[in-house]
């Protein structure tokens, strides 16, 4: 009997120690490849200065000219451009499904906004190229895209509908699974209580949603918003394929740009004999993999407070 307790305790022990280890070296993971991307963008650190890679504007490998901002501003636009359409659509959805959809629409809907979050990047660039360019195209070519010509940040330059807009569009349809599902669940965790305390004041239904549900639920919809940008940011071959990969600084919604995932994507494994190349390009992916990790930490920090103190 004492050699089976004995036994079963050193099983124990030693499926607490393997799963120990095994959670640390997952939540090391990221910090090894980020120390294997410094380790190869190390060159290009100690040779140029940090200030002239990221505002350079000059990109010419054959001259030992590496300038990330192009890139920087075209990921930044297109980032940006997708966070302005998905965030109203996606918080007004959310509200939606956690506040007014009948439990059979609830049934139907939620599932399928799930279901797209796995769709291929690639599926999403090739509707973008058949569906979106050229509905760009055409706002570029018609009496609506003529009379925005007049406005700043909308002249049009670029008529071809690879543009920004329309990598803010795929970008924006894309983060649509991850802004909805976790708005919605922190916006349907708020306490019964709240929201009957202000009927019982005399508060309609959307005056209790936007005054004490959405207050209430504010952290956990900007860890939402942070989340999704995350995954807009650093989104590849979406992008890639409707852009236009001009390496430029976009002062357009209609013009092209080159994001930085895109640079690497297309130029890595090219003149790899050229010198520093192979280190500005992993620069560029170092880059990348620190924004991206800060604004997944700070989400997950908001949503920790939030589980903390409710």
């Amino acid at each position: 009997m004492e050699r089976r307790l004995a036994f079963r305790r050193l099983t124990d022990r030693l499926a607490g120690c393997s799963t120990t280890a095994l959670s640390a070296a997952t939540s090391l993971l990221a910090v090894a490849i980020g120390l294997v991307l410094l380790a190869r963008a190390w060159p290009i650190l100690t040779t140029r200065p940090l200030g002239e890679l990221l505002l350079s504007t000059t990109w010419k490998p054959l001259q030992n000219a590496f300038g990330y901002y192009p890139f920087i501003m075209g990921t930044l636009c297109v980032t940006g451009v997708a966070m302005v359409i998905a965030v109203p659509i996606c918080l007004l959805t959310a509200v939606y499904l956690a506040e007014y959809a009948p439990r059979r629409v609830y049934a139907v809907v939620k599932p399928l906004i799930d279901v797209s979050a796995g769709i291929p990047s690639v599926i999403f660039g090739i509707w973008g190229v058949i569906m979106v360019v050229p509905f760009v195209q055409r706002i570029a070519s018609s009496e609506i895209g003529r009379s925005l010509s007049r406005l700043p940040f909308f002249q049009i330059d670029n008529p071809t509908g690879y543009s920004v807009l329309a990598g803010g569009i795929v970008l924006a349809i894309m983060v649509f699974p991850v802004i909805i599902s976790v708005a919605e669940e922190v916006i349907r965790a708020v306490p019964v209580g709240l929201r009957e305390a202000s009927w019982a004041l005399g508060a309609s239904r959307w005056e209790t949603i936007k005054y004490v549900v959405l207050r209430h639920a504010a952290p956990g919809v900007l860890a939402a918003v942070i989340l999704g940008f995350s995954r807009a940011f650093g989104e590849t071959m979406a992008v890639m394929m409707v852009v236009g990969n001009v390496p430029q600084v976009p002062r357009s919604l209609f013009d092209a740009a080159y994001p930085l995932t895109a640079l690497i994507a297309n130029s890595y494994g090219e003149m790899m004999s050229i010198p520093l190349y192979d280190a500005a390009l992993l620069g560029a992916a170092l880059l990348l993999l620190v924004v991206v990790l800060l604004f997944n930490l700070s989400a997950r920090l908001v949503l920790m407070r939030i589980a903390r103190y409710g």
